[in-house]
């Protein structure tokens, strides 16, 4: 292409002349302005295409960010279902397990999508360090937020019962089987196992005695021997608070019949009060001189598997070890579990130097003492214009 063509394509010079009547002009200024031109042309066209340039590539970095950013977010959310969830499992948080332990558990069960959603759920609610042991009824397929309201332990699967003092073994065992629906038998074959329900070895391998009478809260999945097993460990605990060994040994006797003596002590008591005058009078029979027979109705109904405070002269026949009008000392074990006042008294009976008591008016549990055989008698005969009247 040459100039005429150029210019033409150019057009007009800056003062509106048609490009021919330039090339008119001098040589010197026509070339100058010509390159003048040709540098503004050139200016021109070097500035769009940086320009050009930059906004192609920011528009690739935004859309690049915009992608990124979904990308991110989408890593970042964990999976989670969505509602309340359906249908119901139960869900054991055992001892030690943290959130993380938790939520593992929580997924295999199919109750939350992911281990992230749980964590992440329980760390906003601020309840990482308020899971408590125990079973929880739950949903498959709930949110997480939903599943962390469900494992409050107010809403924990629990049994409350309640053991009261002086319950005879089997009818421990009984109230268990009735309130937690699991058969009496089952219960009854656990309580053989001394070993394996962590009896203390001074127990004899028995469990009379020491199926401590408290308020224990039941785990629905928790086997007879489990919850046999917490019933021991309880008593466990009380023999430790009580130093039961140690005492024991100042007193002269083993463990074993200082819950003896406080079995008897829990079975011959109407109130508190009378519990450590009931021990009192058990020690003195034994260190008398001469020495008593224990002479107690308690013991010798248990030997015979029968209820009632007082023996009839078939039952004083009985030659059951327990028959302590019958055979002197102690019998071979408790007649019943008893609670933490009966065993202290046991460890600290009351001063005195009485050898009887008397429940004169079993109506209202009044029970009086005696130092010598003739008000004994008295306390006898007070019973007797009492017995089925109310005192």
């Amino acid at each position: 292409m040459n100039d005429l063509d150029m210019d033409f394509l150019v057009g007009s010079d800056d003062e509106g002349r048609p490009g021919r009547k330039s090339r008119a002009s001098s040589g010197r200024d026509s070339g100058g302005r010509r390159g003048r031109r040709r540098k503004r042309r050139r200016n021109r066209g070097g500035f769009l295409a940086p320009m050009l340039a930059v906004i192609v590539l920011l528009g690739g970095i935004g859309a690049a960010g915009f992608y990124g950013y979904t990308w991110v977010r989408d890593v970042m959310t964990p999976d989670d279902y969505t509602g309340p969830g359906s249908g119901e499992v139960v869900v054991e948080i055992k001892d030690g397990q943290n959130a993380s332990d938790v939520a593992q558990t929580l997924e295999e069960q199919g109750v939350v999508k992911s281990v992230k959603a749980f964590v992440n759920a329980v760390a906003q609610a601020g309840k990482s360090s308020s899971l408590q042991p125990g079973e929880y009824a739950m949903r498959k397929q709930m949110a997480a937020a939903e599943a962390v309201k469900l494992l409050d332990p107010e809403k924990r699967l629990l049994e409350r019962i309640t053991l009261k003092e002086g319950l005879r073994l089997i009818d421990t065992l009984k109230q268990l089987a009735e309130k937690t629906g699991k058969p009496l038998r089952e219960f009854q074959q656990a309580a053989k196992n001394g070993r394996k329900l962590g009896l203390p070895s001074y127990a004899r391998g028995r469990l009379e005695g020491y199926a401590f009478p408290a308020t224990y809260e039941i785990r629905p999945k928790m086997t007879p021997s489990e919850i046999l097993g917490a019933l021991v460990e309880r008593f466990k605990q009380t023999a430790e608070k009580d130093d039961l060994q140690g005492k024991a040994k100042e007193l002269g006797r083993t463990p074993h019949e200082i819950m003896t003596i406080a079995s008897i002590v829990q079975a011959e008591s109407g109130t508190k009060e009378d519990m450590g005058k009931v021990a009192r009078v058990i020690y003195n029979r034994l260190a008398g001189n001469p020495r008593l027979n224990l002479s107690m109705d308690s013991t010798v109904m248990y030997g015979l598997n029968k209820y009632g405070i007082e023996s009839s002269h078939k039952d004083l026949e009985s030659t059951s070890p327990y028959n302590t009008y019958r055979f002197a000392g102690l019998p071979p074990g408790p007649i019943a579990n008893p609670g933490d006042d009966a065993i202290q008294a046991a460890l600290n009976p009351t001063k005195g130097d009485w050898g009887w008591f008397v429940t004169t008016c079993p109506a209202k549990q009044l029970t009086k003492f005696a130092s010598t055989e003739a008000d004994f008698f008295a306390l006898k005969a007070e019973y007797e214009r009492n017995k089925g009247n109310g005192c």
